[in-house]
């Protein structure tokens, strides 16, 4: 991840920082405001992508415009409260990064436009009427993390052939993740396998469960989209090792962390995938009429020294299938 330096600016007062790529004041430029909202890593790969996309369309940070970034760190009030902040010092456009974020930004707004990456339908969760014709003012790319939910369930048993209980954390105030857990009670149904589901309001109930949490009551972590966990990530990963407990994620950075496994779309593409809504609606194009893009471009990613410390063998099969493997 790259060192960022944050800087003194707009929205200083309401106490966020700001980001900006050149250090620049916003008051030197005439450039655009773009709001980010996000929840920390890995949320900042697909921010990352935007400013390489915008980019690749002749847009020069602190030219043509500014991040204004909001980490609101797993807090999802905090989005609420950065959201109001945002449309109150009246930023061209918000950029909210997850579906959970997006809902918040989109319930605490009234006019100022958003361009999402989400990796929930966002018809499922009424952030759109349709993908062809939004018919609001959000638009933006659809990365399918929940929609992966039962192939990455097919997976890890493939991984843990003795697969029986799979658990998952996800707060049940959280609509993106009720609707993952729902695709994963589908899913371990068919498949015949046991899901055990433990809410988790907030990062300080997720740590109380953790040490609580008898790793001999699960044979798997398996991560379901919900923002608020996935910031959370490393504690995870260093309670399933301790228990010998393989994970399966839904995002690319917690392999280098020591997950297990991920099977997933490619964040920071979401982001450059977006750069071409947000450049439009910063020139004058309705979010209405821009269809959300979708993202199929999916990465099976496998940690063998992970493997190696819980004491499970990788079939060979499913190495060969893989698209980065770290050994």
């Amino acid at each position: 991840m790259k060192r960022r330096t944050f800087i003194a600016g707009l929205g200083a007062a309401a106490g966020w920082p700001i980001l900006c790529g050149r250090g620049a004041d916003a008051q030197n430029f005439r450039a655009h405001t773009v709001g980010v909202i996000l929840q920390g890593d890995p949320w900042y790969e697909v921010v990352d992508g935007l400013r390489e996309g915008l980019s690749r369309l002749g847009w020069l940070e602190g030219k043509e415009f500014i991040f204004d970034i909001r980490d609101t760190h797993g807090d999802l009030q905090a989005v609420t409260e950065a959201a109001v902040a945002l449309e109150r010092a009246k930023v061209h456009l918000i950029y909210s990064v997850s579906t959970s974020v997006t809902i918040a930004t989109k319930q605490a707004t009234r006019t100022t436009p958003i361009v999402f990456v989400a990796g929930t339908d966002p018809v499922i969760v009424n952030l759109v009427e349709s993908l062809a014709k939004p018919a609001g003012r959000l638009t933006g790319v659809y990365v399918r993390a929940t929609d992966l939910t039962g192939k990455r369930l097919e997976l890890l048993r493939e991984i843990v052939p003795s697969l029986r209980r799979v658990v998952i954390f996800y707060d049940p105030n959280n609509r993106s993740a009720v609707e993952a857990a729902k695709q994963a009670r589908q899913a371990t149904g068919i498949l015949g396998l046991e899901l055990i589901e433990k809410h988790v309001a907030s990062v300080e109930a997720l740590h109380n469960l953790l040490n609580s949490f008898n790793g001999q009551e699960a044979d798997a972590y398996f991560g379901v989209s919900d923002a608020m966990i996935d910031i959370e990530a490393q504690p995870i990963i260093e309670w399933a090792k301790a228990n010998k407990l393989p994970t399966m994620f839904y995002q690319q950075d917690v392999i280098a962390k020591g997950g297990l496994a991920t099977y997933t779309t490619d964040f920071r593409e979401g982001g450059r995938l977006s750069a071409k809504h947000v450049q439009r609606v910063l020139t004058g194009s309705n979010p209405a009429d821009l269809p959300v893009e979708g993202l199929d471009r999916l990465l099976l990613m496998i940690n063998l020294t992970t493997a190696k410390q819980i004491g499970l063998a990788i079939p060979e099969s499913l190495l060969a299938r893989a698209d980065k493997v770290i050994e």
